[in-house]
């Protein structure tokens, strides 16, 4: 596991709830943002390449977050990373605060897009990793973090459907699934996936090792989806 220096200290793991802690406000989104975050920080503490020093070099990984209401989880781990700073957190959705309820990418350091409605982030992954590919720069992964529920909206699966065909193996997306989608069947979401061409994995969304295993999986020629199951949301 690799550890932050921010003025003069340290930041891990552990220490997410803490800088969680520092968030308050009446949108937290607390259950939802917390199912996000071992997937979150197995993603930057050991898969993603970018660093706050990289974040734009055209040859780094991007992270798309399309969850909505999984900014908590984020910022804390951007402020562990240190893409933000950790006297931001306790501003969380403040009127002069940079960190709103939704991650906006002109003033969050580290963030590829602004996210907040349903169904969005799938589609801009789909052409990240087809604007990648026309400039010739094959090594850039993209990944991009959806909740369950988002399944429900179509545009994602026009999404799904078009990126297995067009072979678009630097995509992966991971899919929080705590059971919160209103249409969904159980164990569909892989099955789903499989049908339009995707490697698909389906995983414990609290074991950092068999995270980082899905992550890392090879799948030639095919995009990759990683079903993480966490515990059902109650709030």
């Amino acid at each position: 596991m690799t550890i932050t220096a921010d003025h003069g200290r340290t930041h891990g793991y552990d220490d997410l709830p803490g800088l969680m802690g520092l968030m308050t406000g009446d949108e937290k989104h607390g259950p939802a943002a917390t199912s996000t975050l071992d997937v979150l920080w197995v993603l930057y503490d050991r898969v993603l390449r970018v660093t706050p020093q990289r974040r734009d070099d055209p040859a780094r990984d991007r992270f798309l977050l399309s969850k909505g209401h999984g900014p908590m989880a984020y910022y804390a781990v951007l402020a562990a990373k240190g893409f933000v700073p950790v006297g931001w957190l306790p501003g969380f959705g403040a009127y002069d605060s940079p960190l709103g309820h939704h991650p906006d990418r002109v003033l969050v350091p580290g963030a590829e897009i602004a996210s907040g409605s349903l169904g969005h982030g799938l589609p801009i992954a789909v052409g990240s990793a087809l604007g990648l590919r026309a400039q010739q720069l094959h090594d850039p992964a993209v990944w991009v973090l959806i909740g369950d529920a988002e399944l429900d909206e179509g545009s994602n699966h026009e999404a799904i459907a078009f990126a297995g065909p067009a072979g678009l193996e630097r995509l992966h997306t991971i899919v929080v699934d705590n059971s919160s989608a209103s249409h969904a069947r159980p164990g569909g979401i892989a099955a789903r996936f499989e049908a339009a061409g995707w490697s698909a994995v389906t995983v414990d969304g609290r074991d950092h090792e068999a995270l980082y295993a899905a992550f890392t999986a090879p799948h030639p020629g095919r995009p990759h989806v990683v079903v993480a199951r966490v515990e059902p949301k109650t709030a």
